[in-house]
């Protein structure tokens, strides 16, 4: 499928110093520049997508640093600059006096028609999040998304640009965001701040954001949607799994909260009487993961999905693809799996969200290494797939029982003797029964099976049993209850919890022993610091 690039390189070579500039205006692979790298008493290089080639012979000195801060725009306070009208970023490294001692001249490439893959999303005023690693693409999409708004569908679009990375640096946006007005961020704590005054002062239809990774952005961005009006943003996190997980930025996705189930409730649902859930309709109806510039997953409803993986069970999204005609194809769950397995070879696949080669969080890597490989049957997977990650056992999860060492089941499936048990008692194959599948059963059931314990803190669900079954002995017999250390996250958990015992709670002592005491007050319930709730 052919796209239409615009990258301006002529106007980056220009900044450069001559010996610099003149390497690269020699190589006839700069479309795929990436940047150009000038660190003081190093050679200058150009990178490349899997390759770095140096262009000088001798080290960047000071004056070829000061040659190009001349060229360029001021830096602001996130150490970014850029070029008049184009999309390039120039960021700078300095020194302990502030002195600068490096450069980063990074490529920035306006590529127009990329938004087939989600365009129908963009066109039903649904407010879309992003997601996905650097460099895949979202600063362009997103970018796309602005033009096709503004001038296809003639909606007022304002785009809140904190780096000028989306339309351009200087006081005239780049053509690439077609007819959308642009609010520049003087710095980038002030954000959230222009992202209302973009809301009150300006009527827009659609919002366009660019990195939402505060809590007070996510606050601005739940006001906004609040008032009407559509979302498109990107954010921190490569899966719908990572935002879920971060305490700053799961308010876009509805926040979760510990709640007490009374005891036929909890018998009905078959869980353990604390459960998390859902606290908010979430701030973006629609979750993108980025995967590639040809693939995306789509989570078309954030609330469903959140309250299914908040029970346990695991959410297939909805996997699209361009073929090399352009044309779009919506994958099935069934494929993804079988090319998952292809690519494996039959060796074991790695959980969603752990990380492959490189540190990169790839799904479908090879795990190298011994594991102890785990079929679960009867269990919930994602409650599976949550409990290794929160114990850090040495363990995978397969998906057949070929590629298995251990069983994991439940009681009652291992006395009705199905053929896949009995299977494996014939292959004389480990099996490990629990009495139930909650979310402790099957921590205790990994670190068994992994020979060790975890060196992990203690998990969420069995931090919020400590927290009740404390507050049942204050409201007992106990004056006051000290619980086990956990992290900021954990503790706003625990006090909301003692509040719904009409209990009193307050951190103690320092990280990282700093942990929840629960105690009777007369006068009512003690808050967390303000800092962590």
């Amino acid at each position: 499928m052919t796209r239409q690039i615009v990258d301006d390189l002529e106007h980056l070579l220009r900044v450069l110093p001559d010996h610099v500039q003149e390497p690269l205006l020699r190589c006839p692979s700069n479309n795929e520049l990436l940047e150009v790298v000038m660190d003081l008493g190093r050679p200058a290089e150009a990178r490349y997508p899997g390759r770095d080639v140096t262009l000088t012979e001798t080290d960047v000195a000071e004056a070829d640093i000061e040659y190009v801060v001349s060229r360029i725009s001021p830096f602001g306070d996130d150490n970014r600059a850029g070029i008049e009208r184009t999309l390039h970023r120039i960021s700078a490294i300095r020194n302990r006096r502030g002195r600068i001692v490096g450069l980063t001249l990074r490529v920035g490439r306006a590529i127009f028609d990329t938004i087939p893959l989600i365009e129908d999303l963009v066109r039903s005023e649904k407010s879309i999040l992003l997601l996905g690693r650097p460099g895949v693409g979202k600063t362009t999409l997103l970018r796309e998304v602005a033009r096709v708004l503004a001038d296809d569908l003639n909606k007022r679009v304002i785009v809140v640009d904190t780096s000028n990375e989306i339309g351009g640096d200087g006081d005239i946006p780049h053509p690439a965001i077609g007819s959308a007005r642009r609010m520049q961020v003087p710095t980038p704590a002030l954000q959230h701040d222009v992202m209302i005054e973009a809301v009150e002062n300006h009527m827009p239809e659609v919002i366009i954001i660019d990195e939402i990774g505060t809590g007070l952005e996510a606050q601005a961005a739940r006001t906004i949607a609040e008032r009407g009006v559509q979302l498109v943003a990107t954010a921190h996190g490569n899966t719908l799994d990572n935002l879920i997980a971060n305490p700053t930025l799961m308010d876009l996705v509805g926040g979760i909260q510990a709640v007490t189930l009374g005891d036929e409730e909890a018998r009905r649902r078959g869980t353990q009487k604390t459960v998390l859930e859902r606290k908010a309709p979430p701030t973006f109806d629609v979750v993108v993961e980025i995967q590639s510039f040809s693939r995306v997953a789509v989570h078309p409803n954030v609330a469903e999905t959140v309250d299914t993986i908040l029970r346990g069970s695991t959410v297939e999204p909805e996997v699209r693809e361009l073929d090399e005609e352009g044309d779009l194809r919506v994958v099935s769950a069934a494929e993804v799996r079988e090319r998952r397995r292809l690519e494996t070879q039959g060796r074991a696949i790695p959980l969603r969200g752990s990380p492959g080669p490189g540190g990169s969080g790839n799904r479908g890597a090879v795990v190298p290494g011994p594991q102890r490989r785990i079929f679960p049957f009867g269990l919930p997977k994602r409650r599976l797939q949550q409990a290794i990650r929160q114990t850090a056992s040495p363990v995978t999860m397969v998906e057949r029982l070929n590629d298995a060492d251990t069983v994991l089941t439940l009681r009652s499936y291992y006395r009705r003797r199905p053929p896949a048990i009995r299977e494996a008692e014939a292959r004389g194959m480990p099996i490990r029964i629990l009495k139930d599948a909650s979310l402790a059963q099957i921590q205790q059931g990994v670190v068994a099976l992994a020979g060790g314990t975890s060196s992990e803190r203690p998990p969420v669900a069995t931090a919020l049993q400590e927290a009740q079954e404390a507050s049942q002995r204050v409201l007992a017999y106990e004056p006051a209850v000290d619980l086990s250390p956990q992290n900021a996250y954990i503790r706003r958990l625990q006090h909301q919890l003692a509040q719904r015992y009409s209990l009193s709670s307050r951190s103690m002592g320092r990280e990282p022993q700093r942990h929840v005491r629960i105690f009777r007050e007369e006068e009512g319930s003690y808050t967390e610091d303000e800092e962590e709730l």
